[in-house]
């Protein structure tokens, strides 16, 4: 294993002998996002875990276009432009399984399942979240538990068989897939359901047998963390946060199960506090992807702002307003997501938690329309009035010396204030 992944497999091992930390594990595929991201373990010295999501990035190319050897190299790329090193890199597969194929029946969606976790693991992702807990076309609503860890125990096996076939990394497992809806929830918050520990124990044991059954012993020993849900969660405009009361049976759990910690989804938003409590009850793994692009977002809204004080162009749109004329033209990633009044909707689309605008950024009049904006201010210096105004969050960091005040440093000035706050609570 490279010196990254190993450490990531001791994470269990480490939290037994009594050490606290975790890891952050990034899920976006935006460009900045990856930017600040490796600029900023770069400048810490630290590992960084960098995931995407079946749906995301597969051998078909999901929505982004990228298989995974198409997203390595684009990371791989990044790192290079940051100076970090690739050895403190760990890329991770999230959900792998038959989710984008679930219309199909389920010889047919597990058959490109397989296709896909080949492709993660043929181009070195070390990381692998098993997740075939879905219905496909011709199975009941809710699968047996028996089901679900033997379709995972069939993924292992592939993706084994291609480390084998490629000399490659061994890579490390997650199983379980009791979790938050990707993205946030889709209704209002007024209560939170947290793992039974005894689900949590079935669900190791379970895949435990499957795995043996399959001949894969020796890769069930490299699975490392379980899929909980802790009792965090965002909605549009609700979040709510780690109480570690509601999880001290689930959390004790873990003295039973010395191989594992668990990972916890949709962590997004949660206070300093709740994050750092969740590390330290064991929630070694911290997923976040929303609230990247929702600060991106905000620093984008900010810079057209001040565009329009130090560059005012009539012919030129304002960014707001040409992305709420790109979500209109295509509501499908935001309809369903945002109930209520066309008013209620219209502020959902720029300024909802749940940022579904993150899947308009790629479009090519999104494109167009930052780039007008990005050359428009160019590298001038912009002044502490207009970041007091528009990057209040920013303001110290700017005086201080440690984020230039142009218009590429704010974005990713932006990114990394978020990323602080998970180096802090998992010791990174």
């Amino acid at each position: 294993m490279s010196a990254a992944t190993q450490r990531f497999a001791g994470i269990a091992a480490k939290r037994a002998s009594g050490e606290k930390g975790g890891i952050a594990s990034i899920c976006s595929a935006h460009p900045l996002v990856i930017e600040a991201t490796l600029r900023h373990g770069a400048a810490r010295g630290s590992d960084v875990l960098i995931e995407a999501t079946c749906n995301q990035v597969n051998h078909e190319g999901g929505y982004t276009g990228m298989t995974p050897a198409g997203f390595r190299a684009f990371v791989e790329g990044h790192a290079q432009e940051a100076g970090f090193p690739l050895d403190r890199l760990i890329l991770g597969g999230d959900h792998l399984g038959p989710n984008p194929w679930k219309h199909l029946p389920s010889a047919e969606a597990m058959a490109k399942a397989k296709a896909m976790i080949d492709a993660y693991a043929g181009a070195g992702f070390t990381k692998l979240h098993l997740d075939t807990s879905m219905a496909c076309a011709d199975d009941p609503a809710a699968l047996a538990d028996e089901t679900i860890a033997a379709r995972a125990a069939e993924l292992a096996a592939v993706a084994e068989a291609a480390v084998e076939r490629i000399g490659g990394e061994k890579p490390v497992y997650i199983i379980g897939t009791e979790v938050p809806v990707p993205g946030g929830a889709l209704e209002a918050l007024d209560h939170m359901h947290v793992t039974e520990p005894d689900d949590a124990l079935r669900t190791v044991e379970i895949h435990r047998q499957a795995f043996s059954r399959a001949g894969l012993d020796a890769a069930f020993a490299r699975a490392v963390g379980v899929v909980v849900q802790p009792g965090v969660e965002f909605g549009n405009a609700e979040i709510i946060a780690y109480a570690p009361q509601m999880a001290t049976e689930l959390v004790a759990v873990l003295d039973r199960m010395p191989q594992f910690v668990f990972e916890a989804h949709s962590t997004d938003y949660q206070p300093d506090a709740a994050l750092g409590a969740l590390v330290r009850d064991g929630f070694a793994i911290l997923k976040v992807g929303p609230w990247l692009t929702f600060a991106l977002r905000e620093a984008f809204y900010g810079l057209s702002h001040i565009a329009d004080v130090l560059a005012p162009d009539p012919s030129r749109e304002n960014l707001p307003a040409a992305m709420e004329r790109i979500m209109l033209a295509a509501p499908d990633n935001w309809r369903k997501y945002y109930p209520g009044t066309p008013d209620e909707q219209r502020i959902e689309r720029h300024f909802s938690f749940s940022d579904r605008i993150r899947y308009y950024w790629p479009a090519p009049d999104a494109q167009r329309a930052t780039q007008a904006l990005l050359d428009a201010l160019g590298d001038r210096e912009i002044p502490r009035t207009l970041i007091g105004q528009y990057f209040g969050k920013l303001d110290a960091a700017v005086a201080a010396g440690r984020v230039k005040p142009s218009a590429h440093e704010l974005l990713i000035g932006s990114i990394t204030r978020v990323l602080d706050i998970y180096a802090g609570a998992t010791g990174q």
